[in-house]
């Protein structure tokens, strides 16, 4: 038997790989600009990376379906040895150290593929019905997509853990829930703000909450809305890029990189940069019209695009002011090895689950 049938290639994603490229390109560009030293580090996280899509791309994923929820279970238990054993930075605790090193790994970055493979098994092993799935369906997904939200709401990483939230609840609207049930969880969720607000949020994200609403934003808000504005329509030069080159903008090659995109190519390169990003949004989403009777495939296609979609939406307000600073990165655009590296390997998963899709068929071939 080969190793590897060429039929298997013409079912790979390449507009995907085109539509994430350019990204990536960009986003070493900018970095290098601003801090040759991340420019570098961000070139190793580059070969991590494609060596991880390598790997992942060729693991048998569908002959071993079964795995995932022992996975799953996995990711729960170092989520809740974060509570015991965490090891806590700038008053968060989310890292675990690595024995017999100085390494840490992040649990809830580790848990998002996962997370989104154990929703895509489920919803594969009990596909809904032609009106959508009810309310004993929806309980039963609930508990998987509640249940790593609150342990890593409790870190605290709100932000991440409200990213999971929607994009779990965002499948199960997108393969068909019934109306009626997304009604009654608004009402719930209306009526509950208030304890929620009092009982669930830290003094910190609270903090970040009066800042947002206040009358003034806070210092790292005000540098980014100048650097901004001061990109004007087209941009402008390197050396010309003052907020930046002169460090007014906090955590530029992070948090705030929008901000400096939007100074070095202004308004256009601002709308250009969101354009690509719908693209490679729509482009994922769009498996589910394609690719209908594979229900694996639409369930992460989806949670893989509004993972992106929520990312991006949240770090792009918080930059220009219309939403608290939450510390979410820009997706494949902002510096930083987890958030990359995950992002790749997630593209890696879904490349794996598309090109293998037919493998049994051509082997059942060649045995013919």
């Amino acid at each position: 038997m080969r190793l590897f049938d060429k039929r298997i290639i013409s079912h790979f994603d390449h507009i995907l790989v085109f539509l994430v490229l350019p990204l990536i390109f960009l986003s070493h560009h900018l970095i290098n600009e601003t801090n040759e030293i991340l420019a570098q580090k961000q070139l190793i996280y580059f070969s991590v990376a494609a060596i991880c899509f390598i790997l992942v791309f060729f693991l048998p994923i569908r002959n071993n379906l079964r795995v995932i929820p022992f996975l799953y279970w996995v990711g729960i238990l170092l989520l809740l040895a974060v509570e015991f054993f965490g090891v806590t930075k700038l008053g968060a605790t989310r890292w675990l150290a690595i024995p017999f090193t100085n390494a840490t790994i992040q649990p809830s970055e580790l848990i998002k593929p996962i997370f989104l493979l154990m929703l895509g098994y489920l919803i594969y092993i009990n596909p809904p019905k032609k009106e959508g799935y009810g309310i004993k369906e929806f309980l039963h997904f609930s508990f998987y997509i509640l249940l790593p939200f609150i342990l890593i709401a409790k870190e605290p990483d709100l932000g991440t853990a409200m990213v999971l939230l929607f994009v779990g609840y965002g499948v199960l609207f997108v393969i068909g829930v019934r109306w009626k049930i997304w009604a009654g969880i608004a009402i719930a969720v209306a009526l509950a703000s208030p304890l929620m607000y009092t009982y669930m949020i830290k003094d910190y994200q609270k903090k970040r909450i009066t800042d947002f609403i206040s009358d003034e934003p806070s210092y790292h808000v005000q540098q980014s809305i100048i650097a901004i504005g001061s990109g004007g329509l087209f941009g402008k030069d390197q050396e010309d890029a003052t907020q930046t080159q002169l460090k007014f903008l906090p955590i530029a090659t992070s948090d705030f990189i929008f901000a400096y995109f939007v100074e070095r190519y202004g308004f256009i390169g601002a709308v250009g940069l969101i354009f690509l990003y719908l693209l490679l949004i729509t482009h994922l989403l769009s498996h589910n019209y394609s690719i209908k009777d594979d229900y694996l495939v639409r369930a992460f296609a989806s949670g893989v695009a509004l993972l992106i979609f929520f990312n991006m939406s949240i770090n792009i307000l918080m930059v220009i002011g219309f939403a608290p600073v939450v510390g979410l990165p820009l997706p494949i655009f902002s510096y930083g090895g987890s958030s990359f590296i995950t992002f790749i390997v997630f593209f890696a998963i879904l490349e794996n689950l598309l090109a293998f899709r037919y493998k049994d068929l051509y082997n059942y071939e060649r045995k013919l």
